[in-house]
């Protein structure tokens, strides 16, 4: 009990293919494919931004914070016409 046969497998994709249409699937792997790729990308972004911003030794009291560079997020590798820079807030309170 718990486990997944062949049968059982081949009645499930079955329903699947009844329940959304052989024509919508390919759309649909497509969308979650690309979804797939977008949180992968941002997920690596955000762990190098977390390497990138652990100093080695703590900043200086009276020392200001550079301005980063704006960054551009894309929706999908290659579609350039989802491309947008983004601002990020910057931390106005005061320590």
């Amino acid at each position: 009990m718990g486990r997944l046969g062949p049968t059982e497998i081949i009645l499930i994709l079955v329903v699947i293919i009844l329940l959304f249409g052989a024509k919508k699937l390919p759309d649909m792997a497509r969308s979650l494919g690309k979804s797939a790729r977008i949180l992968k990308s941002e997920a690596k972004a955000m762990k190098s931004e977390d390497q990138q911003s652990a100093p080695a030794d703590p900043p200086h009291p009276g020392a200001q914070d550079p301005q980063p560079a704006p960054r551009t997020i894309q929706a999908a590798p290659g579609d350039v016409t989802s491309s947008r820079p983004v601002t990020e807030p910057s931390d106005t309170t005061k320590r």
